[in-house]
């Protein structure tokens, strides 16, 4: 048996602008495992005639040339910025959609946990989908009923595991695939970007069972934006940019890298279009900049005021108990402060916790003071959250990132080049004299 789990070859996807990607039914994949041999052959075809066909529609290639290999047990992240192909990568992948030209072979059973619905068919309960999904993954009925239990009591829908899935939340149906995607045991994991819903508690629990499956060698491809899931989870990461693959090494250096790429942004990012941003039914996010010296800045000085404002469309006119947090991380993904804008964290009363907000458009502005953060590249991370219980109603990680750069401030002559840590804070140190006493005995002790 070959070492390699995964192995791509000028793997390239493109897409037609204003058209829909026909994907196959039952039948239709059926009917092309016959024609296997000949996927490179119609791929290789599909390559040389795309510059004929529909050329009067616009291209857009999602993938450009793609190769890399991933050995049997790694555990390898996938990270950039939205659109650059991670999605799409994983959509070959599990097998989704075809590529325009080369191909992916996987030696192993595929797991995928990809966007909400995808896997599920909404109109059989969740105790026909955990059935239909192991059945697809080539498991006999009684291999999967041994699991049964366990998947649902990790996705936590006993109550409603003979509903229609298409009843469910979209937390429940991510629980829910989450667990049938972990306990049915595939020998390759492909994840994207899903644990971004649902609770604290259950994303907590997400991390848990996947480092699990990392340790019983089984391989996984973790797309993620969180910076500390894949630098907790994956030694080796790849960096896709626009389509290609910018770096692939260990996961510090390749994190590093990203986040300085996203820290050259303007210092804001801004959703238009609330479809399209983060968040849910609930709550969505509109913008988040950062503010030096009074203006939009993705670049400040450690002796400078530096302010986070983030701004949220509220669509529940009950809504209570809503905070904003703010996750910072240092180039490396790890968190080197959080803060939320809860009267318990907030050293200035807050307004609206308690009360119900009315339906609009909120900001929510957090100042860390002078003097307070070390040079360096740090990304932010938002939440707005409801407590009691605590529920994530939207996520936007590693959203923004900006740059502090040393001014020689705090660094006495003769001192060293750099203060470690991620802040830099001048606190209260008082020194006394406390007497000789008897140095003159320390210092010639009897013989």
């Amino acid at each position: 048996m070959t070492d390699v789990a995964i192995r791509c070859e000028g793997l390239a996807k493109q897409y037609r602008i204003g058209e829909r990607e026909s994907y196959k039914a039952l039948r239709d994949v059926i009917t092309d495992a016959f024609a296997s041999p000949f996927r490179r052959l119609r791929s290789a075809l599909q390559h040389s005639s795309n510059g004929s066909a529909g050329s009067e529609k616009p291209n857009i290639w999602a993938l450009k040339d793609i190769s890399f290999e991933i050995k049997r047990g790694e555990v390898v992240g996938i990270v950039g910025r939205n659109g650059a192909g991670k999605s799409t990568l994983l959509k070959i992948l599990s097998r989704i959609t075809e590529p325009t030209h080369g191909h992916a072979d996987i030696w192993g059973r595929v797991g995928s946990l990809l966007e909400v619905g995808t896997g599920f068919h909404p109109e059989l309960t969740g105790r026909d989908n955990i059935f239909l999904n192991g059945a697809i993954l080539g498991m006999r009925r009684v291999e999967i009923a041994r699991k049964f239990d366990e998947i649902v009591a990790f996705a936590e829908v006993e109550k409603f595991i003979d509903t229609p899935v298409k009843h469910y939340s979209s937390g429940m149906y991510v629980r829910l695939a989450f667990a049938v995607a972990a306990y049915l045991e595939p020998e390759i994991l492909l994840v994207d970007e899903v644990l971004a819903v649902g609770d604290a508690q259950f994303q907590k629990k997400c991390l848990g069972k996947m480092s699990d499956v990392s340790r019983y060698g089984r391989t996984v491809l973790l797309v993620s934006h969180n910076m500390t899931v894949v630098n907790q989870l994956c030694p080796r990461t790849v960096l896709f940019s626009n389509g290609n693959i910018e770096l692939d090494g260990r996961t510090s250096d390749v994190i590093a890298t990203y986040l300085k790429a996203v820290s050259d942004s303007a210092g804001e990012h801004v959703w238009d279009d609330p479809k399209r941003a983060p968040g849910n039914d609930n709550v969505r996010l509109r913008s988040i900049r950062i503010l030096a010296r009074g203006q939009t800045s993705a670049e400040t000085y450690i002796d400078e005021e530096v302010s986070i404002e983030v701004e949220f469309w509220n669509f529940r006119h009950d809504i209570r108990n809503l905070g904003v947090a703010i996750y910072l991380l240092d180039s490396m993904g790890n968190t080197v402060l959080s803060t939320i804008s809860t009267p318990a964290a907030n050293s200035l009363p807050e307004e609206w916790f308690q009360k119900a907000h009315p339906v609009g458009l909120y900001r929510a502005t957090c100042t860390f003071p002078a003097n307070f953060l070390n040079d360096g590249i740090y990304s932010i991370t938002a939440y707005v959250v409801t407590l009691g219980p605590l529920s994530i109603e939207m996520e936007a990680p590693q959203v923004l990132s900006f740059s502090v750069f040393d001014t020689g401030n705090m660094r006495e002559s003769g001192g060293g080049e750099r203060w470690h840590g991620g802040v830099r804070v001048r606190l209260p140190w008082h020194t006394e004299y406390m007497g000789s006493g008897d140095m003159a005995a320390i210092a010639h002790p009897q013989a």
